[in-house]
Formats: structure tokens, C-alpha cells, sequence
């Protein structure tokens, strides 16, 4: 949780869904590289916690924040936006 209490938010893309009520969300963001200004993509994936099993690969989640489910899960699937 943040100070303010609120949970930090991400929007990411499933890019694995085998387990249960476990995907995994790849999040990617570009930088811009600090001598030769080029823009770089920069990609880290969660593994987020799906209670219903609803998400595909392909999907769009908005995930939050939340404590620790398990060794590696501190995430949960918010929503589903596409």
C-alpha cells in the first residue's frame, strides 16, 4: 500500500494463464536512454491473482497491489478491460 492508502495500479497484458486462479501480467513501459535518446521497452511481469479464473492470454487486467498471497503473488486482478 502507498502512504496515501491506496494500492498502487498497473495495466498489463496476459501473457500466461495455466495455473489456477494464477496469470502471469507482463507490464511494459518505454524509457529513453540516457546518452543515446533512443526509446527502449522495458517489460517485467507479475504473477497476479484471479479468483474466477477469468482471464485469456491476450487480455488486458488492470491489477492492484495487495498483500502477499503466496512465495512470488502480491497482486490482484482489479478488472478486465479488454
Amino acid at each position: 500500500m502507498s502512504e496515501r492508502g491506496l494500492a498502487k495500479t498497473r495495466v498489463g497484458t496476459v501473457i500466461r494463464d495455466k495455473m489456477d486462479k494464477t496469470v502471469v501480467v507482463e507490464i511494459s513501459r518505454t524509457v529513453l536512454h540516457p546518452l543515446y535518446k533512443k526509446y527502449l521497452v522495458r517489460r517485467k511481469s507479475y504473477l497476479v491473482h484471479d479468483e474466477e479464473n477469468a482471464c485469456r492470454v491476450g487480455d488486458k487486467v488492470r491489477i492492484a497491489e495487495t498483500r502477499p498471497l503466496s512465495k512470488r503473488k502480491r497482486w490482484r486482478v482489479r478488472e478486465k478491460l479488454r
